[in-house]
């Protein structure tokens, strides 16, 4: 196959960043299925758990989901138990999430996720995986910084 229909790096990158991603979820959905939890849910407990209570908008913008998104999200994990919302003590119309005990114990069941940067990342060379972050990181904060400009139009 021809370098055009390989598309170059800068035509690429996005889409292999993307497959990556979407590759690495899946497995830890398939995961987490056993145990009623899907990846993003995960990531909330996972703040909960290491970070402690935190702001709701907080998750939003450390998840890079949507507000809405969120709502149901977090609906979802108070009506399992597994998270507690409660007002701010300022701001009575922001709302902090803690985790619960039944969370905590959950948590203490859930598999080690490890081995899924353990397959995708062993093996290859740090210098390469030093590279590729610094690329995305750059390419990221330049979409980013972009986006911005575009909303202050």
């Amino acid at each position: 196959m021809g370098d055009e229909q390989q598309g170059s790096g800068r035509d690429i990158i996005g889409a292999w960043a993307k497959r990556c991603y979407f590759a690495g979820r899946a497995v830890m959905d398939s995961t987490l299925r056993p145990y009623d939890l899907g990846s993003v849910q995960w990531y909330v407990l996972h703040q909960l758990v290491n970070d402690g209570p935190t702001m709701q908008r907080d998750l939003v913008r450390l998840l890079g989901i949507e507000r809405a998104t969120m709502t149901g999200l977090v609906a979802t994990l108070v009506r399992k138990g597994l998270v507690a919302q409660e007002p701010d003590r300022v701001d009575q119309r922001q709302r902090l999430l803690r985790i619960t005990a039944a969370g905590e114990t959950l948590w203490r069941t859930l598999p080690d996720l490890s081995f899924i940067r353990s397959a995708a990342f062993d093996g290859i060379d740090d210098t390469d995986i030093a590279t590729a972050v610094r690329v995305l990181q750059i390419a990221t904060e330049r979409l980013e910084n972009t986006a911005h400009k575009g909303t202050k139009s």
